[in-house]
């Protein structure tokens, strides 16, 4: 595992071509996302579509992430199930809270003895997209020893709280220090939220430059175009 990963690469876990071309574009991870990008009577395909490129794709030493459903759907066990018996690298928890932390720690546990994994092999990541996250932050990125990291989900954070999302992103300062001081006084990856429009790479830039003086040690991609900027800031 690399001590800080400066770039995370969301793709859509029912594209294949995604799936099959996520590596060429050098993020530090990949994410597989099941939620966001998959609409609901999609879900069970997808899941198995990313069973399958965790067993077969090469995805070399790159951090392989499959962001699950939550655990409060009908989805999220049924991902937890099947995707961590293929070891990837962690598992994203969205709408995260530390009992759902410990509870998905306990699965891990037990499929990791049925695999014949190391204990503690697959990883976690929570992604703080709510009130309650963020107020208890923290205690979320201490809830379990295999969180590697925290994901601010700005996107998701707005809607909460019925903010209007801007390019500027001050609506977002405080949720992203909170974030930062949480994961950095432990020594873990923090991870910020995308620039989500892919065409302005100015503004890309200096939501950049804003992200790694505050102290986030890395920042997700929705677009391949997007990494080496990245990667230029946070290196």
């Amino acid at each position: 595992m690399r001590q800080y990963r400066k770039s995370i690469f969301f793709v859509s876990g029912n594209s294949p071509k995604m799936l099959q071309d996520a590596p060429v574009f050098d993020s530090d991870g990949i994410v597989l996302d099941l939620e966001e990008a998959v609409a609901s009577e999609e879900k069970d395909s997808a899941r198995l579509l990313v069973k399958e490129a965790l067993r077969f794709l090469d995805y070399s030493d790159v951090d392989v992430i499959v962001r699950i459903n939550p655990l409060s759907s009908a989805f999220g066990e049924k991902d937890i199930e099947l995707i961590a018996r293929e070891r990837p690298f962690a598992l994203m928890v969205p709408q995260a809270s530390a009992e759902q932390i410990a509870q998905i720690d306990s699965m891990l546990v037990q499929i990791e003895k049925e695999e014949g994994m190391p204990a503690g092999a697959i990883k976690l990541i929570p992604v703080i997209e709510t009130a309650y996250a963020l107020q208890y932050v923290h205690q979320i990125v201490i809830s379990s020893p295999r969180i590697t990291g925290a994901f601010l989900n700005a996107e998701g954070l707005t809607a909460d709280f019925g903010m209007q999302r801007t390019k500027e992103g001050e609506e977002i300062l405080y949720a992203r220090s909170r974030v930062v001081v949480a994961c950095r006084a432990e020594g873990l990856n923090a991870i910020d939220t995308p620039f989500m429009d892919t065409d302005d790479f100015e503004g890309l830039e200096k939501d950049c430059y804003k992200a790694r003086n505050m102290g986030f040690t890395g920042k997700a991609a929705i677009d391949g175009r997007q990494i080496d900027t990245i990667h230029r800031f946070f290196s």
